[in-house]
């Protein structure tokens, strides 16, 4: 895969009418996957080394982002699902890669801001159910 863009991953939140828009400003977005390892290691594992079950521990994506609200309808949204606790539909696009798709919450919500500058905000996510991926 060529070098990309930084701008062309995207965060899309559903939008309620079967679509989904990108979330308002991100300068800066990350995804990350995780897997949980069941360590199995017992007194018959060859050479003492150890022995991970397959497939069966806890797996997990993590999305983070910061920028700046483009309008305050955007702001209200995000603010409003972080303190209903709700848990929305997710799209994260990876140019050239694919396509994750799933369940989300927002897990953290910062905001702040310089004296001459504007207010940024950062947010966290985290998966809430099974992921879908579709490659490009």
């Amino acid at each position: 895969m060529a070098a990309q863009k930084g701008k062309d991953l995207l965060i899309k939140l559903e939008d309620g009418a079967g679509g989904f828009t990108t979330v308002a400003g991100l300068r800066t977005r990350q995804l990350a996957f995780n897997a949980e390892a069941v360590d199995v290691t017992n007194a018959d594992s060859a050479g003492r080394w150890r022995e991970l079950l397959a497939g069966a521990g806890m797996r997990r994506a993590s999305i983070a982002g910061a920028g700046v609200f483009r309008d305050a309808a955007s702001d209200a949204r995000m603010r409003a699902l972080f303190f209903d606790g709700a848990i929305p539909t997710l799209q994260v696009i990876l140019p050239d890669f694919g396509t994750v798709e799933g369940p989300f919450q927002i897990t953290g919500l910062e905001y702040r801001g310089d004296h001459a500058g504007e207010v940024t905000f950062d947010m966290a996510l985290e998966s809430a159910g099974p992921l879908v991926f579709t490659a490009l």
